[in-house]
């Protein structure tokens, strides 16, 4: 494949404005005494890579948060890349071990399967090519990517990567939309294991769907300026994945980029935020764009072949290769036969069916598309980088300074016939089945400026939206949505619905209303389930004291409620029993729990609740916040928690129960407290108008250093949804700077 897309137009390098000329000579006012690079050359890049750190300089702030300034865009991505490695290595290592299927070459053989279901669809040859046809803009990019790791690593000899000594340009495209979980992760590594591996290899909990799952997902809010108290548009901010996966920066160039907001470790582009003029947020989507299809195998003149139609064509085989470290610290390999049909890989058997994948592999595009929506500047510029189509998985939430507000549905939509049900395994041998042309953008669920003046989306489906101006279920296909609702949108039009007053604040507030609507759905089921019971039943006595403090529950967590206790423990209790019964049935399981329980059942798991906070904190009377904790032990990316050590209590609850703000918790081997891991990450309440006002707050803190001040100086604001000021222009970051380098210095 070549891609020969240049600079689009108006995207790519509008005049830098005056509050951009301001910071630059801010920057080189501050950065006369920052000391120079203090390694010399040590390879035949040295001398380039300090030549090109002198035209970056980096602002860090009272919070860490680095500020970055360069000449170029490619001058800005180098001293980003710099400061990432700073802040933490290594998750910039990791995410690229992760995305180039070099995992195991670190962790070992339990990474091989990992590692092979990457290295299905990344190869570096067929990435150094894509490299070679990129174009020349976004391949100085690449290089100044990979120039900053190498120079970070040159400067910092007492940093010894696990795998990556040296990151190559190419590289970058592995790793090249952002999300906390790929389309590739669709892919069962249980399955892929038993069909590459020869063996059995039973479904995990989750993938049965037997074990109770925190979502993943995110939330985004645009309000329009009808809506607002002084009139300018607003926009929330709020992914939730797991902890420390982004970073947060300001990234700026001379060339018309400046942008600020949450980057993930090891990428070049602010991937959830704001500009000067507009600002977007991402929520994983419930398109259908990853499909399997049931292929039909037969041997002829001694090769494998899959039907098609009244064909029968060879099947495509490759050898991989998996290095993977030993136990003893060696390295040895293990070789797989892989076999591919015209839509992807074969990746399991289904009932003596192989079955492949389809999903998008478009790594220039997608790069290209994350890297230039950063430098939109109005509506018209940012749907032009849409049209790149590169954008699989996510819902996209716009708000801009000229008031407009929208929602865009991912755009990499595969047309299919719409008789098929592709939430399943399809017929690999009917043709019909095959992928067609990318729908348009005007083809798939979309919003701009709806007459409600508010959108949203939380994981949900577009068709509540905007409430009554939603796009309409009926007027797409089927594929467009797997989603439905879910009850954190149920709870998102609630808070956003009938008011026109919104300001900066109050956006903050709506995003941590305590309210649990899946509670207000289930609870009055657990109390008409005890009502019906006879006096004479075995849990009327033990559990009426508990009930009557339902009773009274007005459905909103705190620290010091403990009917939020009572109530996740239940709800968790009765999930466990229940799940997998609702999953086979197809329906939701707030439904399952609320309509197909019986009462035996609601009361048996209040039971049980009961007496597990009996057992693990003394009493069923134990507050929320002194079970749901927030800690920062150490760096590793896997956290280790301790009950001995201190920790910080958290009010909000999973998003399973429709909390906007989000944390999934549980309790960790030797705990019996539940510690947080995934969840409200970032989030940022922003306010477009002449100038740009904003919010923000990140789980713990911006370094993975323990030694840092800055590891978890954000640890109780981020408890208690105390969002910090964002300092975005030059005038706020006065008085508030504790260095001002070049990288290397």
């Amino acid at each position: 494949m070549r891609f020969t897309m240049t600079c689009m137009p108006k995207t790519c390098t509008p005049k830098p404005s005056r509050s951009l000329r301001a910071l630059a000579v801010l920057l080189l006012v501050l950065s006369a005494c920052a000391p120079r690079a203090a390694s010399g050359p040590v390879n035949a890049d040295a001398s380039r890579w300090e030549r090109q750190a002198q035209n970056v300089t980096i602002v860090r702030d009272d919070w860490g948060i680095a500020h970055i300034h360069g000449k170029t865009d490619a001058d800005a991505v180098f001293g980003l890349m710099y400061a990432q490695a700073e802040d933490d290595f290594n998750r910039v290592e990791t995410n690229y071990l992760n995305s180039l299927g070099r995992l195991a070459e670190a962790e070992g053989e339990s990474a091989i399967y990992q590692d092979l279901r990457m290295k299905l669809f990344i190869e570096p040859d067929s990435m150094e090519a894509l490299y070679d046809a990129s174009p020349a803009w976004l391949q100085e990019l690449m290089n100044a990517w990979a120039d900053g790791l190498n120079y970070y690593l040159q400067t910092h000899p007492e940093v010894v990567p696990r795998v990556i000594r040296r990151f190559e340009p190419w590289m970058a495209l592995s790793f090249s939309e952002g999300s906390i979980g790929g389309d590739i992760e669709r892919v069962s590594l249980s399955q892929l294991e038993a069909f590459y591996g020869e063996r059995t290899v039973a479904l995990t909990s989750e993938e049965s769907g037997a074990r109770f799952r925190e979502p993943t997902g995110s939330n985004g809010f645009a309000i329009a300026p009808s809506n607002t108290a002084n009139g300018q548009a607003l926009l929330l901010i709020n992914p939730h994945t797991s902890f420390f996966f982004r970073s947060e920066v300001q990234v700026i160039s001379d060339e018309g980029l400046n942008a600020y907001g949450a980057v993930t470790w090891g990428q070049f582009f602010v991937y959830q935020g704001f500009n000067e003029r507009l600002g977007w947020m991402h929520t994983s989507s419930g398109v259908d764009v990853v499909d399997e299809f049931l292929e039909t195998i037969v041997e002829r003149d001694g090769r494998l072949h899959y039907r098609y139609g009244s064909e029968e064509r060879p099947l495509t085989t490759s050898t991989i290769t998996v290095p993977y470290r030993t136990e003893d610290g060696g390295m040895a390999r293990k070789t797989f036969t892989v076999y591919r049909t015209h839509r992807g890989p074969i990746v399991r058997e289904v009932d003596g069916k192989w079955v492949s994948i389809a999903l998008m592999h478009r790594p220039v595009e997608a790069l290209s598309q994350s890297f230039l929506r950063t430098k939109a500047h109005d509506y018209p510029s940012f749907r032009e980088v849409m049209e790149l189509k590169a954008n699989s998985s996510n819902n996209t939430i716009y708000a801009d300074a000229d008031g407009v507000i929208a929602y865009f549905h991912p755009q990499f939509i595969p047309r299919r016939d719409d008789r098929f049900d592709y939430t399943r395994p399809v017929d690999g041998s009917d043709p019909a089945t095959d992928w067609k042309e990318l729908h348009s953008l005007e083809e798939a669920p979309h919003l701009r400026n709806p007459e409600n003046g508010w959108i949203q989306n939380t994981n949900n489906w577009p068709y509540s939206a905007a409430g009554p101006y939603s796009p309409k279920r009926e007027s797409y296909p089927r594929y467009m949505d797997t989603a439905g609702e879910n009850p954190r949108g149920i709870h998102a039009i609630m808070v956003l619905q009938d008011r026109k007053d919104f300001t900066l604040e109050s956006l903050v507030e709506a995003a941590y209303n305590p309210y649990l609507p899946a509670f207000a759905q289930l609870i009055p089921t657990l109390i008409a389930a005890y009502d019906q019971t006879p006096a004479s039943g075995p849990h009327k006595r033990k559990l009426a004291d508990q009930i009557a403090l339902l009773r009274t529950w007005d459905y909103r967590w705190s620290v010091a409620s403990v009917s939020t206790s009572l109530a996740v423990f239940w709800g968790e209790e009765l999930w466990r029993q229940v799940g997998a019964e609702a999953r086979r049935a197809g329906i939701s399981v707030y439904d399952y729990m609320a309509t197909r329980t019986t009462a035996e059942q609601r009361l048996q798991a209040l039971a049980a609740a009961s007496d597990r906070l009996e057992a693990d904190f003394g009493s069923w009377r134990t507050p929320w916040g002194e079970i749901n904790r927030f800690q920062r032990l150490t760096g590793d990316i896997v956290q280790p928690f301790d009950d001995a050590m201190p920790s910080t209590p958290v009010g909000f609850t999973s998003a399973q129960w429709g909390s906007l703000a989000s944390f999934g918790a549980r309790a960790y081997p030797g705990t019996k407290k539940r510690y947080g891991t995934s969840g409200n990450s970032f989030v940022a309440v922003v306010e477009f108008g002449d100038s740009v006002r904003a919010r923000a707050i990140s789980a713990g803190g911006e370094s993975g250093d323990p030694q840092s001040p800055h590891f978890n100086d954000q640890a109780e604001r981020y408890s208690t949804g105390n969002l910090r000021e964002v300092y975005f222009y030059p005038s706020q970051l006065r008085g508030r700077t504790e260095r001002v380098y070049h990288p290397g210095g």
